[in-house]
C-alpha cells in the first residue's frame, strides 16, 4: 500500500488567502488533488493541515479523508512531513512506500502517480522523484525503507535533502508541468489563462 501524504498546513502567505482551496477548472485545487490520488488502487490518503486546520477539518471529515493536525506547521514543511510519516507508521503498519505531495501543484495526475510507480518497478530504486525546470520536486515517492529519515524532518526544509544524500537510489519521472505551482496571485492568474 502506498500512502498519498498531501501536505496543506501552510499559510499561503504571499497569496493571502487558502490556495489549495482556490478554483481550478470547475472544483478546488485541493479537490482536484484528492480525486486524482482516489483513482489509482492501492492508494491511501493523508492529509497534513495545519494554518487552515477549521476550514480544511470540514470539507475533508464530509468526505471521510483522513488527516492529521500540524500544530507547528509555522516552524515549516519538514514538521508537516515529519508529523504525517509518524501517523503513517503508527496506523498504516503495512504501508510500503509513501508518496509526498504538495497542495498548489495543479496539474497532479493518477497518470503520474501511475508513472511513478511503474518507474519504482522498473528502476528497483527507493526514491522515485519528479524533474521539472532542472530541479528534482514533488511528487516524490520514498520507500518505507526512508520513514525513519523522512520521520527526522523538522524545520523549513522538505524531503528534498534525502534526495540528494541517496541519489544513488533515485530515479526521475519527467513532470514539466510540476513547474506550475501558485504562491501569488499573478500565479493563479496566469494558471486560469492555462487551458
Amino acid at each position: 500500500m502506498n500512502v498519498c501524504l498531501l501536505l496543506a498546513a501552510g499559510s499561503s502567505s504571499r497569496m493571502g488567502q487558502p490556495k489549495m482551496l482556490l478554483d481550478f477548472r470547475g472544483k478546488t485545487i485541493l479537490q482536484h488533488s484528492i480525486d486524482e490520488i482516489k483513482k489509482l488502487p492501492g492508494n491511501q490518503l493523508l492529509v497534513v493541515t495545519g494554518c487552515y486546520y477549521s476550514l480544511l477539518k470540514e470539507i475533508l471529515e464530509q468526505q471521510q479523508i483522513e488527516f492529521v493536525q500540524n500544530e507547528q506547521w509555522q516552524e515549516g514543511m519538514g514538521t508537516s512531513i515529519q508529523k504525517g510519516v509518524k501517523y503513517i507508521t503508527r496506523y498504516y503498519p503495512d504501508a510500503t512506500s509513501v508518496t509526498i505531495l504538495v497542495c498548489d501543484q495543479p496539474f497532479i495526475s493518477a497518470g503520474l502517480f501511475q508513472e511513478m510507480r511503474e518507474m519504482k518497478q522498473q528502476a528497483g530504486k527507493g526514491i522515485i522523484a519528479c524533474t521539472y525546470n532542472d530541479t528534482i520536486g514533488t511528487p516524490v515517492l520514498f520507500d518505507k525503507t526512508y520513514f525513519d529519515q523522512l520521520a527526522l524532518l523538522s524545520g523549513p526544509s522538505g524531503a528534498k535533502k534525502i534526495v540528494q544524500q541517496f541519489a544513488e537510489d533515485t530515479a526521475m519521472v519527467n513532470f514539466p508541468l510540476g513547474a506550475v505551482d501558485i504562491d501569488t496571485a499573478e500565479d493563479y492568474e496566469q494558471l486560469i489563462g492555462i487551458k
